[in-house]
């Protein structure tokens, strides 16, 4: 049974990925019906929206306009989408099913979802720039410099770079080395999204940045507890890949059991962190639970 606490969160998330796809749709409109167009409405439709998700509560923490932390959060699931459209190609993990569809480059080809990445990425610094998310340019600024380095070759390709480089190495990762990875991969961009909506109020990011670090990490957990307990019908993506190749992952190193204790502690840090903001932070808090309890 759905809690109260819940059911308000789920119904948060489910408003921000409607508000957030929204302003995706409406920035594509102008682009026609070409493949690449096609391919990009493809790329950002479905998925949960958790990072949009969390740049618009993040804003409504530290009283941001919602307007502009729409155009936020639409710029982060933008260049999210970019990022699995090119992690899916045979060059990288070679996935073909992606929220429960057919990835980009099956749907088309490689070379479209090459070009849909690059246009999604871009697609996102546009957005930032927009006055209907700030009319302040340091505040612009502040948010487009953060994105680009929470995405970069200091952020998400790194981490990117860093986990295809573990494949073929000769030796397996340390637990540390595996969690300065996802930090990178998966936590940069957990930790710009609930601090975007600090930086769109023109205060400091800091408060939410512990939470951000412990959610992400709790994240990766979780998805490598999937890729083990999930079904690719629920899933919406392959489950079962990191086993098959015996890739080094938190479960691999520590086991299922303490896997789950140790994203539950995360989500418990996390919590912890937003003790300062009292119940204005009470759907933040109910995120970081659902981080470890979902099933897709």
């Amino acid at each position: 049974m759905i809690s109260m606490g819940q059911a308000d969160f789920l119904a948060h998330l489910k408003a921000a990925a409607l508000a957030t796809q929204a302003c995706l749709a409406d920035a594509m409109q102008p682009m026609g019906d070409l493949p690449i167009a096609q391919g990009m409405r493809h790329a950002v439709q479905g998925g949960k929206g958790l990072r949009g998700f969390l740049v618009i509560e993040s804003a409504a923490l530290m009283g941001a306009p919602r307007a502009g932390a729409i155009y936020a959060g639409a710029a982060v699931e933008a260049l999210h989408a970019y990022s699995l459209v090119h992690d899916d190609l045979p060059c990288m993990d070679d996935d073909d099913l992606r929220r429960g569809q057919p990835t980009v480059h099956k749907k088309w080809d490689e070379a479209t979802a090459v070009l849909v990445g690059d246009a999604l990425q871009t697609l996102a610094f546009e957005l930032l720039c927009r006055p209907e998310c700030s009319d302040d340019v340091t505040i612009q600024l502040a948010l487009i410099k953060s994105l680009a380095r929470a995405s970069g070759a200091q952020g998400m390709v790194l981490g990117q770079a860093q986990d295809m480089a573990a494949e073929t190495a000769t030796i397996a990762l340390t637990l540390p080395e595996i969690s300065q990875l996802q930090r990178n991969k998966t936590g940069a961009l957990f930790e710009w999204s609930a601090t975007a909506g600090a930086l769109l109020a023109g205060t400091d990011p800091a408060p939410l940045r512990r939470y951000a670090e412990a959610l992400g990490l709790a994240f990766q957990i979780s998805d490598d507890i999937l890729d083990i307990e999930g079904s690719a019908t629920v899933v919406g993506k392959a489950v079962g890949k990191d086993t098959a190749s015996g890739k080094a992952t938190f479960v691999s190193l520590q086991g299922l059991a303490q896997a789950k204790r140790r994203a539950q502690d995360l989500v418990d840090e996390a919590c912890e962190s937003l003790v300062i903001f009292g119940d204005r932070a009470t759907t933040l808090r109910s995120a970081a639970q659902f981080v470890v309890s979902r099933e897709i």
